[in-house]
């Protein structure tokens, strides 16, 4: 047994105790009472005494002494052996002669006597099951027994339901309550018995039966082709958990005896969800009030709410009986009764509309679709799937049952389920077309999600897209909006140049019939560096219209704002969005909104957080098996682990997602790989390296078209170029980054390209003016990563230029903001430079003036005797990309060898203090 310790020791006590005695057992109905007779029958067959069982049958509840005839029944040879007195007792009751029927004292002595007699040789163990049932004499005599067994050798054990009334209840024996199992005891015999259960359809169990035992072993069959209106794609309302026949007969014979009336009330109760047991009062929302139901009271069907005074179900399942033993004309006039209660519940109202239905109604169509889209808005896109459908069935003309089944379709897409979406588009004629809008839409999520052609994919919205042009759509519909902000989002992942053109062509054709929304994701998602300015604006604008926002509204406006750099102040809506929408809502949505979130946490800094986020959406896709969003939540895990340092693991996620990103011609996740082998190089030191993945992102001096990280490595670029001897393309590459606008676009574009300017220009007063620049510009704090590089580059310069003091500021503040974000390398980095000591003056010849600061600080280095590896490991650098700085500050020192540098440098190495 579990969860049944006490009772246990209890019983065990009862059977080994000397002496008579006697023990009632009350609980509900499967509680386990029987099972813990047979223990207790078990315990005392062990202890060599002798049982007699019995069991109380409904039936014959009524008929006087026939449950104290199958007590005594395995006792009447022994009869024989009392006095002639008590014999004629004994006849008398069991129909064996005539004469008055004798007292409850006189046969209550009587059945003293004969257990006695019984008992004389052995113990004796008299044990009663379901004694509710018993008639009135043979409790009456039970009862009287059971109080006189002390100083005997018989115990008498009797179970009884706590939910029916008896005897029993007044005869002054001693109780044992057996109570409900506890939540871990229901977890554990609910495993034991039915392991690898459904999570969904595990909690649903434990719930409906609150701890009953019988309902734990005996329910999962039943519900698990069944959830029980808990499935809202499934079923439309609450229809009871399906109960098998043991069940349901605990219950049944009450249910029926109720009045018509009364039972009327428990089936609304029933139907709109009015809660049962422990769970009644956390019912959610106003729920229909059941009404002059005292009868049920009394048979221990409801009990009353000692808070409100409400009426509730006294078990689950309860309320699953009543719904099942219902009539579908009983259970749909209950419903068209509840639909007229909550008349002003838009939700309520639809879900009993639905469910009284018959034949096709198109107000009640228009109920459920209104409905749907409340439901969407609060995360219930689960059950929005479920009411469209329904509406669909409820349509009466084909275009709008066409329609609904689409919108059904789309939202089942963005809820995960996209065998459903699939199974909905062909459930209807009209969405049979694999060209219709609706069935483009599903395979091109389908495809997108689940390892598709996305360029095929890419080229049938294209084409359907064409097609509602040239067949002179003139107003906007879901339809089309759907269509072009897929169009958009496949884009977005492709990454090619060419088709983003022609879709720009082919949207602009279509003028006022795409959407403001979709003008944004046009804008943000493709080219920020050439279409991004104003995009920040419109899209604080777009979500101060919350209440109008679909999910995926929400998240697409997200993923302009993580384009613009301005996520941040949206991260709270995204964070109480998503856990909402996680569970039974747009599960799709959810996952873009997480990374979303890990986005903005590797942004200000918050790498702890941000790496539990990205662990919690790689267990959600991958338990979903959606590996698009996998693979790049693998992406950012791979940039959160180079930017600590941590090159092995950076690599080795670099290296998953590029091998399958590319050949599926995914180029949104190829250039995030290429992004992290950027970082894992810089951490490294290896900036030849860096820059090799720098350049396959885009060219220095410009920005690739539609190339998303082209913009976001600004700054890895341009560090890498410097730090290997290419000043003119890092140059080059911050100037264009300042024609192109970049500041206007957002704050940390402003950053990157202010601290990209100071740290390539050779003017030492610009120099000055734009690293004060970057480092106080209004968004500069929210990048702290970005910031503390800027810091370190300006402090390293000031070291070199005007001596440590001048540098110490930046680069405390550097090595502080690396230290407190986990970047190791880095920090060590910044430690390095405030650890420096130098002597002499700067130099200020012109040839000084030529080398970059990386040069110059190499050159003092080699000149102090180090060789190139020694240089590299103390500035962490490859030996490479030493030599090559070294290459580069010969010709313009005018020296050929090591030899020279001290004297070309003035003298001594730099030292200035």
């Amino acid at each position: 047994m579990v969860g049944r310790g006490r009772e246990q020791e209890v019983l065990s006590g009862f059977v080994t105790a000397p002496g008579g005695r006697s023990l009632v057992l009350q609980g509900d109905a499967g509680v386990g009472k029987s099972t813990l007779l047979e223990h207790v029958v078990r315990l005392a067959a062990d202890d060599g005494q002798q049982v007699i069982r019995a069991a109380g049958v409904e039936a014959e509840s009524g008929l006087p002494f026939a449950g104290l005839h199958q007590l005594l029944y395995p006792l009447l040879s022994c009869i024989d052996e009392l006095d002639s007195g008590q014999r004629e007792v004994f006849d008398v009751v069991f129909g064996r002669g005539g004469g008055i029927p004798p007292s409850a004292m006189t046969l209550g002595i009587a059945v003293l006597d004969l257990l006695a007699l019984a008992a004389s040789e052995r113990p004796l163990l008299l044990v009663v099951d379901d004694g509710q049932w018993l008639d009135t004499a043979s409790t009456d005599v039970c009862g009287f027994v059971g109080r006189r067994l002390t100083g005997s050798s018989v115990r008498l054990v009797v179970s009884l339901r706590s939910d029916v009334s008896s005897g029993f209840d007044t005869a002054a024996l001693p109780t044992l309550a057996v109570a409900t199992l506890s939540e871990s005891a229901s977890e554990e015999l609910l495993d034991r018995h039915h392991p690898g259960l459904d999570a969904q359809i595990r909690r649903l169990v434990l719930d409906e039966a609150q701890g009953n035992p019988l309902a734990l072993l005996e329910l999962p069959p039943y519900v698990r082709g069944n959830r029980a209106g808990r499935d809202p794609v499934e079923l439309s309302g609450y229809t009871g958990v399906p109960l098998p026949q043991r069940l349901q007969q605990m219950y049944a014979s009450r249910i029926k005896a109720l009045d018509s009336a009364v039972r009327a009330q428990l089936l609304r109760g029933a139907l709109d969800g009015v809660r049962a047991g422990t769970a009644a009062g956390r019912a959610g929302g106003s729920r229909f009030r059941m009404a002059d139901a005292g009868e049920a009271v009394e048979c221990g069907l409801l009990d009353v709410d000692p808070l409100t005074g409400d009426f509730v179900f006294r078990h689950p399942l309860v309320r699953s009986a009543v719904v099942q033993m219902a009539t579908p004309n009983e259970r749909r006039a209950a419903h068209a009764a509840l639909a007229r209660v909550h008349r002003d519940d838009l939700e309520r109202r639809a879900t009993h509309l639905a469910a009284c239905a018959v034949d096709p109604d198109e107000e009640v169509a228009a109920a459920l679709e209104a409905a749907a889209d409340s439901a969407t808005r609060r995360g219930g896109a689960l059950t929005a799937v479920a009411w469209l459908t329904r509406a669909a069935e409820l349509s009466e003309s084909h275009e709008e049952r066409s329609r609904r089944l689409g919108s059904a379709a789309y939202i089942a897409g963005h809820s995960g389920r996209l065998h459903h979406a699939q199974q909905l588009v062909r459930s209807d004629s009209g969405l049979d077309d694999h060209d219709s809008p609706s069935s483009v839409v599903t395979s091109a999520y389908a495809a997108l999600f689940e390892e598709g052609d996305l360029r095929s994919s890419q080229r049938q919205v294209f084409a359907a897209i064409s097609t509602l042009r040239d067949s002179g759509v003139q107003e906007r519909d879901e339809a089309l909006t759907r269509l072009v902000v897929l169009l958009l989002a496949i884009n977005q992942y492709v990454g090619d140049a060419d088709m983003w053109e022609r879709s720009h062509q082919l949207l602009d054709s279509l003028g006022d019939l795409v959407s403001p929304h979709a003008r944004v994701y046009q804008d943000a998602w493709g080219d920020v560096v050439r279409r991004g300015a104003g995009v920040h604006e419109r899209v604080e604008s777009a979500l101060a219209h919350l209440r109008d926002l679909e999910p995926w509204d929400i998240t697409r406006l997200g993923v302009a704002a993580y384009h613009v750099d301005v996520l941040s102040r949206y991260r709270p809506l995204l964070q109480r969005t998503v856990e909402r929408e996680v569970e039974a809502g747009a599960v799709a949505d959810a996952m873009t909104m997480l990374n979303l979130i890990m986005l903005d946490q590797i942004a200000v800094g918050e790498w702890d957080e941000a790496e539990r986020t990205g662990q919690r959406t790689l267990d959600l896709t991958t338990r979903l098996n959606h590996p698009l969003f996998s693979f790049h939540t693998r992406g950012y895990l791979g940039l959160v682990a180079a930017l600590r340092g941590e090159v092995e693991q950076a690599r080795e996620l670099q290296a998953m997602v590029d091998t399958w990103a590319r050949p599926r011609g995914v180029g949104f996740l190829t250039q995030i790989a290429d992004a992290v082998g950027t970082m894992a190089a810089l951490s490294e030191g290896d900036y030849e390296a860096a820059y090799l993945n720098a350049i396959g992102i885009t060219p220095p001096g410009s920005f690739t078209p539609y190339a998303h990280q082209a913009s976001r490595t600004l700054l890895d670029l341009v560090e890498a170029a410097l730090a290997t001897g290419r000043s003119e393309q890092a140059r080059t590459h911050a100037l264009a980054a300042r024609d192109a606008g970049l500041p206007d676009i957002s704050p940390r574009l402003a950053l990157l390209t202010y601290g990209s300017l100071a740290m390539t220009t050779s003017d030492p007063q610009e120099a000055d003016d734009l690293f004060h620049r970057a480092q106080t510009h209004p968004g500069a704090a929210a990048f702290p990563f970005e910031l503390a590089r800027i810091r370190l580059a300006q402090g390293t310069r000031l070291r070199h230029t005007q001596g440590r003091k001048a540098a110490r500021p930046s680069l405390t503040l550097a090595a502080e903001t690396f230290e407190r974000l986990g970047a190791a390398a880095w920090t060590e980095r910044a430690r390095a430079e405030l650890s420096a000591t130098s002597a002499s003056a700067p130099a200020s010849t012109a040839h000084l003036a030529a080398l970059t600061w990386q040069e110059r600080r190499i050159a003092d280095l080699a000149a102090g005797g180090l060789t190139n590896k020694e240089i590299g490991e103390r500035m962490h650098l490859s030996p490479r990309t030493v030599s090559s700085h070294l290459y580069h500050a010969f010709p313009k020192l005018g020296v050929t060898t090591r030899a020279a540098l001290r004297d070309a440098l003035g003298g001594t190495p730099d030292q200035t203090a």
